[in-house]
């Protein structure tokens, strides 16, 4: 062997070392961190694919390396192929297969979001595709606009969000759909440029909680209602929705109380109207942590079953309320279904837009329902969700 073979031959099995060292890099990967990952190692190939020329010098040592080359990328999941991989195809002339990115912004960081966060997952799964999660923490606008900005400015091909201040947020939610197709989930933007809105139908939702709230009170009575903002298009609408259910029924909605997603003051506000008004009948919570803090709220004060509780969704607390009799009922929304089909669309808009765009209702909204939940029927729903977050 002459000094230039013995070169190239020791180069081939320098990159037969380092490939096999990769290994274990591109298994453990996520969906899309793999995907990159062997994207690199075919551009590496293609790089280093010798001419026929290149082929007669160095003989039989390309020949050794590249059956090695071809079984890695096979043991670790590698095609060339977008099948799968959640990949939008690649631009005419270009090898590269784009690796799509989308995120699901929830509007706060309670447990209703968990049950959603399985829905994405199972599309995930599905769909061999990578959908990152964002929950505010503090759940303020401005943390959410900053989780915006900073996906749009890392190139997000689509994203699906539940809008803390629908109205106020339009210059932000436009800015973002400059760049990223945007949908909506929960909390409608219908004033922006979004494509899509999934979700409950938050006004009929609030009709059904209003018409339980009427069989609660026959005979009439004070009542008070409980929110992270009124701001929230979901929670304007649950709320007209529940007045318009009440009225002519003589039942007043004494107080309206805020609670910026603050647990510690969903709370208090409970105890200060109960206090406040010793002839209180019932308690509305609208957003899914409203009805564990009024839970509590009642427990703390003694009122069970003096003071009356109409909520929305399924945390945890609130189904344990139902069950020892602290809470009434509560409508429950689908938060799986925000997740999958949030994914879902996101997914479709991102990497096949004309065709998703013409699948869009006239109304540009999904609804994906609503079901009531009280004493009746807890035990078998908390079955449900329990097989549903597995």
């Amino acid at each position: 062997m002459g000094g230039d073979e013995l070169g190239n031959h020791s180069g081939e099995h320098a990159r037969h070392v380092a490939w096999r060292a990769a290994l274990d890099p591109g298994r453990s990967a996520g969906p899309g961190q793999r995907q990159a990952w062997c994207q690199r190692v075919f551009d590496n190939e293609s790089a280093r694919r010798p001419t026929v020329k290149e082929t007669k010098l160095r003989g039989k040592g390309w020949a050794a390396v590249a059956p090695f080359l071809l079984a890695l990328l096979a043991m670790t999941g590698c095609s060339k192929e977008n099948e799968g991989t959640g990949a939008a195809p690649a631009a005419s002339g270009n090898t590269k297969p784009k690796i799509v990115k989308l995120a699901f912004v929830t509007n706060n960081a309670s447990e209703f979001w968990k049950i959603a966060q399985a829905g994405v997952r199972k599309y995930e799964q599905e769909s061999k595709v990578q959908v990152d999660v964002k929950m505010p923490s503090n759940g303020t606008t401005e943390e959410q606009n900053q989780i915006l900005e900073n996906l749009s400015s890392q190139g997000y091909d689509a994203i699906a969000v539940s809008a803390i201040a629908p109205n106020d947020q339009v210059p932000v939610l436009n800015k973002t759909a400059e760049k990223s197709k945007l949908i909506t989930f929960d909390s409608d933007a219908p004033k922006s440029n979004r494509l899509l809105y999934i979700g409950t139908n938050n006004y009929e939702a609030g009709k059904a909680l209003g018409a339980h709230i009427v069989k609660l009170l026959p005979d009439g009575g004070k009542m008070a209602v409980f929110v992270g903002t009124l701001s929230a298009d979901n929670a304007k609408q649950r709320l007209q929705g529940i007045q318009d259910a009440i009225a002519g029924k003589n039942i007043e909605i004494v107080d309206k109380r805020e609670d910026n997603t603050d647990r510690a003051k969903a709370r208090s506000n409970v105890e200060d109207i109960i206090n406040a008004h010793p002839d209180l009948k019932l308690v509305a919570g609208l957003w899914s942590y409203n009805g564990p803090a009024i839970a509590a709220a009642i427990e703390a004060l003694g009122k069970k079953g003096k003071v009356l509780a109409a909520v929305f969704d399924e945390e945890e607390g609130t189904l344990t309320a139902i069950e020892n009799g602290t809470i009434s009922a509560t409508v429950v929304q689908k938060p799986f279904q925000f997740g999958y089909l949030s994914s879902k669309w996101a997914h479709a808009l991102a990497t096949k837009p004309d065709t998703a765009m013409a699948q869009v209702p006239a109304s540009k909204s999904i609804d994906t329902g609503i079901e009531l939940i009280d004493k009746a029927n807890v035990a078998e729903f908390k079955h449900k969700l329990a097989e549903m977050k597995k």
